[in-house]
């Protein structure tokens, strides 16, 4: 294939990358293809700020999406955090450092995170790097709300 048309057929696609997100749409068809190693969806719960993640933490895309979320969160004051793992396939040693690095910035600056809905995998995880005696880690929502300070 000459470099003309493969040009050509690279021009037809519009590339977009923003707020952890990666998407493809064909000039033609306007289809889009999202693309994104972790979604956050934050709601509040009275005082407490939950986040609903659905992805991957891993080195890269995933990781900095959590740390951008937790730092944003702490300058705007909210400091009673519940992330919500259920929709988490998948964590990598880079994830598990910013739980860490989210955990302690949380702590120092007098505020709580809290795990909720760990996957079995997940939890296994924690369990094996004794992190699961660190983080206070819930089943049910209700349960995890009610513990917060």
């Amino acid at each position: 294939m000459g470099s003309q048309k493969v040009q050509n057929q690279i021009s037809d696609f519009r590339f977009k990358i923003s707020d952890s997100r990666f998407q493809i749409s064909h000039a033609k068809e306007e289809k889009k293809i999202i693309m994104a190693e972790l979604n956050i969806r934050e709601r509040q719960a009275g005082d407490v700020t939950v986040l609903d993640m659905d992805g991957r933490i891993t080195i890269g895309e995933g990781s900095v999406a959590l740390r951008s979320a937790v730092r944003r969160l702490l300058e705007e004051g909210k400091k009673k955090l519940l992330l919500n793992l259920a929709g988490v396939g998948y964590i990598d040693s880079s994830g598990i450092g910013e739980l860490v690095s989210s955990y302690t910035a949380i702590n120092k600056e007098g505020g709580q995170l809290k795990l909720l809905s760990l996957t079995q995998k997940l939890q296994d995880l924690l369990t094996i790097t004794k992190l699961l005696t660190v983080f206070d880690a819930y089943d049910s929502e209700a349960e995890a709300l009610s513990s917060f300070k």
